[in-house]
C-alpha cells in the first residue's frame, strides 16, 4: 500500500518551491505547552509536524499539515476532556447515555476550531505558513459511520449536549468502513469501500486498558449456586474483546468535553501458533478475521442469513461493551448497581440497541445475582426509547432461531419478560386476545419473530416520536396499543441540529451578518435569530442577504467544478433534494417535474421557464434495487436533458455522488429551494429540511414530519404547501387507490410516464425503467400520481416567487428567523427536564494540574 505521505504528496497543490523559501515566522516559546496565544500555537504545529509526523517543511504535503494541526488542537481539548471526566466521577453525577449504531460526526478539525474559539487563530497561524486553512481542513476523511439523519442526529445531540454542559456519553461502533463510497458509473450507484482509517486517525484515543469480553454463540445450562440455589450459566461459542476508542467532542464557548466511545471488535485470542506450525496458516489467524469482521462495515446487506446474523452480532456488540461499560464506571463510586438507574440514563436511538435491555438483565440477573423483579425495575427506570419510523416494516424483527443461535440466553430473557408481561396483561384486559397478539414481544405469524420495537417500550419508561406529527401517528397507528396502555410514556421530541456546525461553520458570511446586527448570543440561544425579523424591510440588509446567498452559489459551484467536473448556472434556481435514496421520500416525484418542464420546452423552444438547476445527492442501500434504479433514472434524465440544445441551459440536472457531512455543509448554505417532498405520514421528522431552512432557503413540501411545525414557524405564506395530508392518504388506501386513474385523466402526466416507458431515456433498452413504471402505474405505494398536478402546480409559485428577488429574498429572510424552535440545544433540554432528569455540570479549569488527575 501507497505510504500516507507519497499518497498525498501526488494530491498535494501547494508549490514546494514557494514553501522552502518563504520566510520562515518568528516563534516565541512560552511555558504553557497547550497555551492559546498565536505564538504557542505555531510551535505545537511544528512540533507536531516534526516529532508526530517525522517530516520538516520541505517534504510537508497538506495532509501533513492537516495531521499535525489536528494534534495542536486535539492536545488543546484533552485539557478540558481529563477535568470532564475527573469532575463527573469526583461529583457523582447524573449522566446521559446515548446508545446508537450511528454517528455521523462530519469533519471535526473545523467543528472543533469554532467550538474552542480558536477558528480565526489557526487562520492566522496559517496564513503566517503561507497555508490555507480550507485546503488543510479538506485533507480530513469524512467518515461514514451514519447513513443520513439518525446519525446526523446523534453528532447533533452530542455537540448539544457538550454546549449546554450535560454529562454524557455516546457509545457506538468503530467501523473500519464507513457505509460505502458511493460512485456514479453510467448513471448507476456503484459501492466501494470508505477506507476512512486508512491512514489512522488523530482525534481518537485507543483505550486498550478499558476492553471487556463480548460473548455470542453457545448455549446455557442451569447450575446450583452455594445456596443451593438454580442459576443460569451461559456457555458462548466464542468471546470477541471489544476495545474502546474515545474521541473528545468540545462544546461551544464551554469547557466541557464529552466522550464518543466507539468499540473495535478483536480477537480474544488473535493468532493460533499451534495452527501456525502445522501449517495451516489460515485457521492460525481465522478468529481474528472473523471477530474482526463485527467491526468492519456499517449496515453489511441484511438480504442473506450470514448478513443478517452479522447485524445482530454488531447491536449486540456495542451494547453489551457499552453496558458492561456503565457498570463498571458505577461500581468504581458506588457499593452495588441499587442506584443504577439514578446515575445513568439510557437513550435508545431507535430499535437498533434495543437487545440493551435484555443485556441489562442478564447482567444485573445472572452476574450481579439481582433477583428478577428488582433487575427489571432498574432496568425500566433506566432506559427511555426514541422511535424513527412510521413504517412497521421498518420496525426492526429478529428470528427466534437466530437469536437462539446467537443469543441463546437473551431469547431467555426475552422470553421470561414477555411471560411476565403478557400474564399482566390478561389480568388488566381479560379475553382480549387481539391485545395480548398486537402487544406480544414475539411474532408468531409467518415463523416466530422478536418484536424489538416492542422489546424497547416493555423495557423503557419513555417512548418518544422525533415531530408533532411523527408522535400522534405513533399513538394512533404504530404504537397504538402501546399508547392506550401507558399513554404516561409517551413524549414528543421534535428534532433538532446545531447551529454551530450548520450556520457558524457551514454559512460564515451570513453567521457575520446576523451577528453584526444582534450580537452572537444566537449561536447558544437560537430563538434570538428572531431579532433580524425588523430588518426584512431594511434594502441594504436585503441586499447583504442575497449577495451571500449568491456568494455560496458560487463556491458550490467553484467546488462542483473543481471536484467533480460539473458546470452549473450560478444566476439559476439551485433546487436541491439530498437525502437517503429512498421510495417513500420520492426523488422519483422530482424527475417526474424534471420531465413536465422539458416536455414544455420540447413542445415550445420559446417557453419562458425560470433557469433552475435541479441538485440531488444520497446513497441508495446497497440490496435497495429499486432505490439504486431511481438514481439512474435521475442521471438518465439529466443526460438527455443536459445535452438537449432545446433547452439552451434553462435546465441543468446534478447527481452528487457521494453526498456526505462535508458536502451538506457547502450544499444547505447554497439552496435556494428545499425539497422536502415524502408523502404525509410517512417521514418522521427530517434534519435536513431545518438546515436548509436555518440558512434561507425555502421549502416545497407536504404535510409531513417537520415540515408542519417549520411551515408553523415560517408562517404559511414562506412555504410552499402541496399534496395529500396523512388522513387523506390513509383514507384513500382504505377506500381504494388506483392510480392509473391519475394517468388516464392527465395528460400532462400521461406524456411524462410515456417518455420514461417508451425508453426516451434508456435508448437501446426501452425496459431498463420498466419496474418504476408499473409500480407507479399498478401500486403507487407512495401516492406520487395523486400528488403529482398538486406538486407541479406549486413549483409553478415557486418558479413565480423567484422571479420576484424582492419578495423572495424577505421570505429568505424570515425563513432562517423562524428557526429557533429546531435547534438541537432545546431539544436536549427537553429531554434533559422531561425524561432524563440529568442537570448539566459546570467544567472549571481553575488550578486543575493534569499530572495529578486521578482518574
Amino acid at each position: 500500500m501507497m505510504s500516507p505521505r507519497l499518497f498525498h504528496q501526488e494530491q498535494s497543490m501547494i508549490d514546494q518551491s514557494t514553501l522552502n523559501t518563504s520566510p520562515q515566522p518568528t516563534i516565541t516559546i512560552e511555558d504553557d505547552r497547550t497555551g492559546m496565544s498565536v505564538a504557542t500555537l505555531k510551535r505545537a504545529f511544528l512540533d507536531n509536524l516534526f516529532y508526530l509526523q517525522g517530516i520538516d517543511r520541505s517534504q510537508a504535503t497538506l495532509y501533513d499539515y492537516y495531521v499535525a494541526l489536528a494534534y495542536t488542537i486535539r492536545d488543546r481539548l484533552l485539557h478540558r476532556f481529563i477535568k470532564t471526566v475527573a469532575t463527573y466521577k469526583q461529583e457523582k453525577v447524573k449522566v446521559v447515555c446515548y446508545l446508537s449504531a450511528e454517528f455521523l460526526m462530519g469533519r471535526h478539525l473545523g467543528n472543533n476550531l469554532i467550538n474552542l474559539g480558536l477558528y480565526d487563530k489557526i487562520d492566522q497561524v496559517m496564513k503566517e505558513f503561507d497555508l490555507d486553512l480550507n485546503e488543510i481542513i479538506e485533507q480530513e476523511p469524512d467518515p461514514g459511520l451514519g447513513n443520513g439523519g439518525l446519525g446526523r442526529l446523534a453528532a447533533c445531540f452530542l455537540d448539544s449536549l457538550a454546549s449546554l454542559e450535560v454529562p454524557a456519553i455516546g457509545y457506538g461502533i468503530r467501523y473500519e468502513f464507513g457505509i460505502f463510497h458511493q460512485r456514479i458509473q453510467d448513471g448507476w450507484q456503484v459501492e466501494v469501500p470508505d477506507n476512512w482509517l486508512r491512514f489512522g486517525n488523530p482525534w481518537e484515543i485507543p483505550r486498550a486498558d478499558e476492553s471487556v469480553e463480548v460473548k455470542l454463540g453457545g448455549h446455557t445450562e442451569i447450575i446450583h449456586n452455594e445456596k443451593n440455589q438454580p442459576k443460569v450459566v451461559w456457555i458462548p461459542e466464542r468471546t470477541i474483546l471489544a476495545i474502546p476508542y474515545d474521541t473528545p467532542v468540545p462544546g461551544y464557548q464551554t469547557n466541557t468535553v464529552n466522550p464518543l466511545r466507539l468499540w473495535k471488535a478483536e480477537a480474544s485470542e488473535e493468532f493460533n501458533f499451534e495452527a501456525f506450525n502445522s501449517g495451516l496458516y489460515d485457521r492460525a489467524v481465522a478468529e481474528k478475521m472473523d471477530a474482526e469482521t463485527i467491526s468492519k462495515v456499517l449496515y453489511p446487506n441484511d438480504n442473506t442469513p450470514a448478513g443478517r446474523e452479522l447485524r445482530l452480532a454488531q447491536q449486540y456488540f456495542f451494547v453489551s461493551a457499552s453496558l458492561q461499560d456503565l457498570i463498571r464506571i458505577h461500581l468504581r463510586t458506588h457499593p452495588n448497581l441499587d442506584t443504577f438507574y439514578e446515575l445513568t440514563a439510557i437513550q435508545l436511538n431507535d430499535t437498533h440497541p434495543a437487545v440493551a435491555i435484555a443485556e441489562l438483565m442478564r447482567l444485573f440477573v445472572d452476574r450481579y445475582d439481582y433477583d428478577w423483579d428488582k433487575a427489571w425495575d432498574i432496568t425500566q427506570k433506566t432506559f427511555a426509547y426514541t422511535n424513527h419510523t412510521l413504517m412497521p416494516e421498518a420496525l426492526e424483527r429478529w428470528s427466534v432461531d437466530l437469536f437462539a443461535k446467537l443469543l441463546p440466553r437473551h431469547l431467555e430473557i426475552i422470553y421470561e419478560i414477555n411471560h411476565r408481561f403478557l400474564t399482566g396483561l390478561q389480568t388488566w384486559f381479560p379475553n382480549d386476545e387481539a391485545l395480548v397478539e398486537s402487544l406480544s414481544l414475539i411474532e408468531e405469524n409467518h415463523g416466530k419473530k422478536i418484536r424489538m420495537a416492542n422489546l424497547a417500550c416493555v423495557g423503557s419508561h419513555a417512548i418518544n416520536g422525533v415531530a408533532a406529527l411523527h408522535t400522534e401517528l405513533l399513538k394512533k397507528d404504530t404504537l397504538r396499543d402501546f399508547a392506550k396502555l401507558w399513554p404516561q410514556k409517551f413524549f414528543n421530541k421534535t428534532n433538532g441540529v446545531t447551529p454551530r456546525r450548520w450556520i457558524l461553520l457551514s454559512n460564515p458570511e451570513l453567521s457575520a451578518l446576523v451577528t453584526e446586527k444582534i450580537g452572537d448570543g444566537w449561536l447558544k440561544n437560537l430563538d434570538e435569530m428572531r431579532q433580524i425579523e425588523k430588518f426584512v424591510d431594511d434594502p441594504e440588509f436585503c441586499r447583504r442577504w442575497r449577495e451571500i446567498k449568491q456568494n455560496n452559489k458560487r463556491n458550490l459551484a467553484a467546488y462542483l467544478l473543481k471536484y467533480r467536473n460539473v458546470q452549473i448556472d450560478v444566476n439559476s434556481l439551485f433546487d436541491v433534494q439530498v437525502k437517503r435514496i429512498h421510495e417513500y421520500k420520492r426523488q422519483h416525484l422530482a424527475a417526474l417535474e424534471i420531465i413536465h418542464l422539458y416536455n414544455r420546452i420540447k413542445q415550445n423552444p420559446h417557453a419562458e421557464i425560470v433557469p433552475r438547476t435541479f441538485i440531488f445527492g444520497g446513497k441508495a442501500a446497497p440490496g435497495y434495487f429499486m432505490a439504486k434504479l431511481i438514481i439512474k433514472l435521475i442521471n438518465a434524465v439529466g443526460e438527455v436533458v443536459n445535452n438537449d440544445p432545446d433547452v439552451r441551459g434553462r435546465l441543468k440536472v446534478v447527481f452528487v455522488s457521494n453526498f456526505n457531512v462535508s458536502l451538506g455543509q457547502r450544499i444547505y448554505p447554497a439552496a435556494d429551494l428545499s425539497e422536502q417532498i415524502s408523502t404525509a405520514g410517512k417521514e418522521a421528522s427530517g434534519t435536513g429540511n431545518m438546515k436548509f431552512a436555518m440558512n434561507g432557503a425555502l421549502t416545497i413540501g407536504t404535510l409531513d414530519g417537520a415540515n408542519i411545525e417549520i411551515r408553523e414557524e415560517a408562517g404559511p405564506e414562506n412555504f410552499f404547501l402541496f399534496g395529500l395530508t396523512a388522513e387523506q392518504v390513509y383514507a384513500m388506501k382504505e377506500n381504494g387507490y388506483h392510480p392509473h386513474t391519475y394517468y388516464d385523466n392527465n395528460f400532462d402526466l400521461k406524456a411524462v410516464i410515456d417518455r420514461i416507458a417508451h425508453g426516451y431515456f434508456s435508448p437501446g433498452n426501452p425496459n431498463l425503467f420498466h419496474p418504476i413504471v408499473e409500480s407507479l402505474l399498478h401500486h403507487d405505494p407512495y401516492m406520487l400520481l395523486a400528488d403529482y398536478q398538486a406538486y407541479v402546480g406549486c413549483q409553478d409559485e415557486v418558479s413565480k416567487a423567484y422571479a420576484d428577488q424582492d419578495r423572495w429574498t424577505k421570505m429568505s429572510i424570515l425563513n432562517s428567523a423562524r428557526m429557533g424552535k429546531f435547534s438541537s440545544d432545546r431539544t436536549i433540554r427537553e429531554y434533559c427536564k422531561e425524561i432524563w432528569d440529568v442537570p448539566p455540570v459546570k467544567i472549571s479549569l481553575d488550578e486543575y494540574h493534569p499530572e495529578y488527575a486521578d482518574l
